[in-house]
């Protein structure tokens, strides 16, 4: 019974663990994506 119990905690903690990381992933990839954006709109003002 407890070997279920921390397979199950386990396994809760790397599921949240995964959203956590897809979350950071697409802050940063929106963060570069505007980044470019800002640099392209520079670049077209010169």
């Amino acid at each position: 019974m407890k070997t279920l119990c921390a397979a199950l905690a386990l396994t809760c903690v790397f599921l949240a663990g995964c959203n956590t990381m897809a979350g950071a992933g697409k802050d940063i990839q929106t963060g570069g994506q505007k980044l470019e954006n800002s640099a392209d709109n520079a670049k077209q003002k010169m």
